[in-house]
């Protein structure tokens, strides 16, 4: 068929009307075989053109072509919303017969007509909210249940591998810190019998300068490669830190993936807290200590 009206259809005077009923459009045209004339109540932000003309072609058996055109003779797409296409006039075409529609021009609603249907809508969404929420939350309570199940599952083999790895690190770190502290005293004992049993004061008071200058330059050196003051916590965090990850290498403890669970731990753990709340869910407190 060609898309020229003028050439391929005869336009007929209007056999299709369209009314507002209950601020629904109601369709009515002239079924062709069945020559009787059918009403359709369409929901323009719901339904389409496609659905509409297959409410047509199943109300009358002997259509065989059901299509939309614009007045310009632009076909217009079966997805198209019936609100869309009341905008404006159009052409259906049943058959070889186009029919030209004009729709009425609906009455705008007065600002206290609008602001009526705002409130009756908000109720509306009130009304759903209330009615599915407690539904709806028990549900995600439930997949947050499962969610913190798996997570401990995964969790808990690298948690007994983490704590073998830290205490390995912490007993390391410990025998370090021991091992300085004896190796201080042995200077100072070292130095003090040299001092008073071998030679005198005035030989080991250079000595000492220099022990004590070297210390500085040790501390200064421990700066400049860490960018950090050499405080005894933090010292003994970073070494038991260099000992922890140098041991996670040797057995293939991955750190990032045990960190990433226990972050989605935690954030699971706190959006069940939140969805227990009596507030928030909307429940009798006796059957969430019962859940719980």
């Amino acid at each position: 068929y060609n898309t020229t009206f003028s050439l391929s259809f005869l336009l007929l005077p209007p056999e299709v009307t369209i009314n507002y009923r209950h601020g629904l459009p109601v369709i009515t045209l002239l079924l062709p075989t069945r020559s009787e004339r059918c009403q359709f109540t369409v929901k323009p932000m719901v339904t389409t053109v496609g659905a509409f003309l297959q409410d047509v072609r199943r109300e009358d058996k002997g259509i065989e072509r059901a299509e939309v055109f614009a007045t310009d003779g632009i076909k217009i797409s079966d997805a198209t919303l019936m609100e869309v296409l009341l905008m404006n006039d159009f052409k259906l075409v049943i058959n070889n017969t186009a029919y030209s529609v004009s729709p009425p021009v609906k009455d705008k609603l007065s600002s206290e007509h609008a602001t009526e249907m705002e409130d009756i809508k908000s109720l509306v969404h009130r009304l759903f909210v209330a009615l599915h929420l407690e539904d709806h939350q028990i549900r995600k309570e439930r997949e947050l249940l499962q969610k913190l199940d798996r997570l401990k599952e995964e969790l808990l083999p690298l948690e007994q591998m983490k704590a073998r790895i830290t205490h390995s690190a912490d007993a390391k770190t410990s025998r370090l810190l021991w091992a300085g502290l004896a190796l201080m005293s042995t200077q100072g004992g070292a130095l003090a019998w040299l001092t008073w049993w071998v030679y005198s004061w005035d030989i080991m008071e250079p000595v000492t300068y220099f022990i004590t200058y070297g210390s500085a330059m040790a501390f200064y050196a421990y700066f400049v490669l860490t960018k950090q003051d050499y405080i005894y916590p933090d010292a003994k965090d970073r070494q038991f830190l260099h000992y922890f990850y140098r041991k996670s290498r040797k057995q293939r403890f991955n750190v990032e993936r045990y960190n990433k669970l226990k972050e989605d731990l935690a954030e699971a753990e706190e959006s069940l807290r939140r969805l227990r709340q009596p507030l928030h869910l909307r429940l009798p407190i006796q059957e969430i200590n019962d859940k719980n």
